[in-house]
């Protein structure tokens, strides 16, 4: 595979724990660095973080995306795509956020690189792909939602038996608290304030103390 020469790159390394290292991920990615021509700019590196975690929790990656906003790398390597993220959207995601800027991306395990044309390609099948399972998602829950209702099940919070309405709106006119009305009953505290502030037979609500 022939590279663009002379490109400033930004090495991204991660390990999720502290019994882990980086150093063969600087080591690999410096070498193709050196073999492909690039100048290495600056070396990114969360250590002891895990993937799943967001931009804020991340230090480094947070970095790393600040200064692909000022144009201080061409591109991006990394020794794998789960170093970059935990799921395919926030690959994508982060990819479409570097095409904007005018950065490419290099991940060593997968063979991808977004400097050829077969690298570009490669993530655009991909987009295509997430876009089809977000869609397969959505309708597998439709369809799941649709045999819910055919078979009569009520979907959404159930119901408070009406006698457990009684007894709640009983212990609050004899001036008990909501918490402990919950606690007796074996309630939600939310579930009491909910029973409460519902309509009563008149149409009005008890009023919270």
């Amino acid at each position: 595979m022939v590279r663009s020469k002379g490109k400033r790159v930004a090495l991204y390394l991660r390990v999720s724990t502290d019994g882990q290292t980086t150093e063969n991920q600087r080591l690999e990615l410096a070498g193709i660095a050196e073999r492909s021509g690039w100048q290495v700019v600056e070396v990114y590196e969360d250590h002891a973080v895990s993937g799943a975690k967001g931009r804020d929790k991340r230090p480094a990656f947070d970095r790393l995306c600040k200064d692909a906003t000022r144009r201080r790398f061409d591109l991006v390597a990394a020794w794998s795509v789960d170093r970059l993220g935990r799921s395919l959207q926030d690959l994508l995601g982060f990819l479409n956020e570097l095409h904007a800027l005018g950065v490419d991306l290099y991940l060593h395990q997968q063979a991808i690189d977004t400097t050829t044309p077969s690298g570009k390609a490669m993530f655009q099948m991909m987009g295509v792909f997430a876009e089809f399972e977000r869609a397969m998602i959505r309708e597998r829950v439709n369809a799941g939602l649709a045999r819910a209702r055919a078979k009569g099940k009520r979907l959404g919070r159930p119901p408070v038996e009406e006698n457990v309405h009684q007894a709640v709106k009983e212990a609050r006119a004899e001036g008990r608290s909501v918490r402990s009305i919950a606690a007796e009953l074996k309630l939600g505290v939310g579930t009491v304030h909910r029973i409460l502030t519902s309509p009563d037979a008149s149409g009005q609500a008890i009023a919270r103390r």
